[in-house]
């Protein structure tokens, strides 16, 4: 069985298993030959060129296992009997962590100190904290769940927000109701038809003066333009992993708004996701070679 792996490390911890021959494909340089008899497709982190083309071509492909917890770049383009499923939970720790220190990165005005140390200026003054607040997390899924074990220490009330309500979540339609009280939202979302540009100017606007906006899901999911107005106006901060653009061109107006802190995507890019995506991988693998049950099998959207 030919499997296409993103990577000498996961080759190692695959083709050990009987009867399997992986081929490494990081999405650089030429496309492997032989593409035609790949049974299993693992991509790499960043999505690779030409996703439809390539899935076109597989005609032998019966599974993709995605490195990532989003499948945007996939799900549109999957063959018809092709099992698609994703790395949930991979990436809790470290995108859970990122969030965390985003908002301290940001309350505390950490990049401001920063670039004040560059020139050589002591400029003291008070800022924000997290201690007393109120924290929203915006799509409650098992990343949602790793940042609320990290914000347990840090004194602050969480409200906890999903697609539909559960126990102590809130629906998703409830949001006009709760953004008013927040003192930060987070957003870890999918990326799916029904979430794109969810924190619209109607979202944003319901925000109460002075918060802070953390996205750690997805660019689409924030209207830029409609960020961009409140933060120019100096009413709300934001944190950002991701942008709409993506990568955010050199000269866009994001870079420069002000109360805006910008990180290039690295969010789950760790040594730890490194290591659970390799442990998934053989798990999942084993799992497919034996006839089992896969985990994190997407249907639907997501």
């Amino acid at each position: 069985m030919k499997i296409w792996v993103p990577s000498k490390a996961a080759a190692d911890v695959l083709c050990d298993l009987p009867e399997v021959e992986c081929v490494v494909y990081d999405g650089t340089g030429p496309v492997p030959e032989g593409m035609e008899e790949a049974e299993v497709w693992i991509p790499p982190l960043m999505p690779v060129p030409d996703i439809p083309g390539l899935l076109a071509r597989m005609g032998r492909l019966k599974l993709v296992q995605t490195v990532t917890a989003g499948v945007e770049p996939y799900r549109p383009y999957l063959p018809e009997g092709v099992t698609l499923c994703n790395a949930r939970g991979v990436h809790d720790a470290g995108t859970a962590e990122w969030a965390v220190g985003a908002m301290i990165a940001a309350l505390r005005e950490f990049p401001g100190f920063a670039r004040a140390q560059e020139r050589g200026e002591w400029t003291y003054h008070h800022t924000g904290v997290l201690a007393d607040s109120t924290v929203m997390i915006v799509g409650y899924g098992s990343i949602g769940e790793a940042l609320e074990r990290r914000l347990s220490g840090f004194e602050v009330e969480i409200i906890r927000v999903a697609r539909t309500a559960r126990g102590d979540v809130h629906g998703q339609d409830e949001l006009p109701e709760l953004l008013p009280r927040a003192d930060v939202v987070v957003l870890l979302v999918p990326a799916t038809p029904d979430t794109a540009g969810l924190a619209d100017a109607d979202f944003l606007a319901a925000m109460k003066d002075g918060a802070l906006l953390v996205n750690a899901a997805r660019g689409g999911v924030v209207d830029t333009g409609a960020l961009l107005a409140e933060l120019e106006k100096g009413r709300l901060t934001a944190a950002l992993d991701v942008t709409d653009p993506e990568p955010l061109p050199r000269d866009h107006p994001l870079w420069t708004a002000p109360g805006v802190f910008i990180t290039p995507h690295v969010a789950g890019s760790t040594p730890a996701s490194g290591r659970r995506a390799l442990r998934l991988l053989r798990s999942q693998l084993l799992r497919y070679l034996a006839g089992e049950p896969l985990k994190n099998v997407i249907t639907g959207s997501y």
